[in-house]
């Protein structure tokens, strides 16, 4: 992976130097025509994923343009970084660091959406690896969470290559599709990537399995891992709470 401007947390550009080439980058007002066809492609496939408003809950932004201006101006404050994918150039995505957490946490999460067409392709596993990895080596963060709706299986094959470990369970944690859904909790810190992510993703061949393998946790791939008292329940932001204009696209 290879870095526009080493050292630098916020804006960068993250290249991954492999074919199919996955480009990382800050979001931007000209990348409303390409999110708006996207989205409209995949307006089905993403559906079941999509945050949702629940009764009381904030305005969001009505326009891409507003919601650019949004997503800048927290990456000013530097709790967010809002990238876009690109695969060969072309717009395929977002990923976003979301809650950032300074002093004693050092903590974010991470979120993401895929255009269809390049879902299969292992560009989302590899665009979530060098955010993580940036997070690591240049933001100076300590500890990354993903959370995913459990009947999300594509999402789940995520992080089962990225060799996430599962750590909880949190029951009615986000409002989608129209009402509040559980959610599977994964995670990883920096000592356990000392050599990167996607360097150890790409050791394994994309392999990587740990789920249920947190301290106390018990579980299995498909099926939510519980801990052996009680299932955690107090987490951050996940996959599918993503911030996008009407809507917020989860991890696919």
């Amino acid at each position: 992976m290879s870095t526009a401007t080493p050292g630098r947390a916020w804006p960068n550009r993250l290249t991954s130097g492999v074919a199919p080439e996955v480009t990382v980058r800050p979001i931007r007002v000209a990348d409303g025509p390409a999110w708006r066809a996207a989205r409209q492609r995949n307006r089905a496939w993403l559906a079941p994923w999509d945050a949702t408003v629940p009764p009381g809950g904030d305005a969001r932004p009505t326009t891409f343009r507003a919601l650019v201006r949004r997503l800048r101006a927290a990456a000013r404050r530097g709790t967010t970084y809002p990238f876009v994918v690109e695969v060969d150039g072309a717009f395929a995505g977002q990923v976003s660091v979301n809650n950032i957490v300074r002093g004693s946490a050092q903590f974010a999460s991470v979120g993401y959406w895929i255009d269809q067409r390049f879902a299969g392709k292992g560009v989302v596993p590899r665009a979530v690896a060098m955010v993580i990895d940036h997070c690591f080596t240049t933001a100076g963060l300590h500890r990354i969470e993903i959370c995913i709706r459990p009947e999300n299986t594509n999402s789940l094959r995520v992080v089962e290559k990225l060799g996430l470990r599962e750590v909880g369970y949190a029951p009615g944690f986000l409002h989608i599709d129209g009402d509040w859904r559980d959610h599977r909790i994964f995670a990883v810190t920096k000592e356990e990537v000392p050599a990167g992510l996607l360097a150890r993703m790409e050791a394994s061949g994309g392999t990587c399995r740990r789920w249920g393998e947190g301290a106390g946790f018990t579980g299995q791939p498909g099926k939510p891992a519980r801990h052996a008292g009680a299932a955690r329940r107090v987490v951050r932001v996940s996959a599918d709470r993503f911030e996008t204009g009407g809507r917020r696209p989860s991890s696919r």
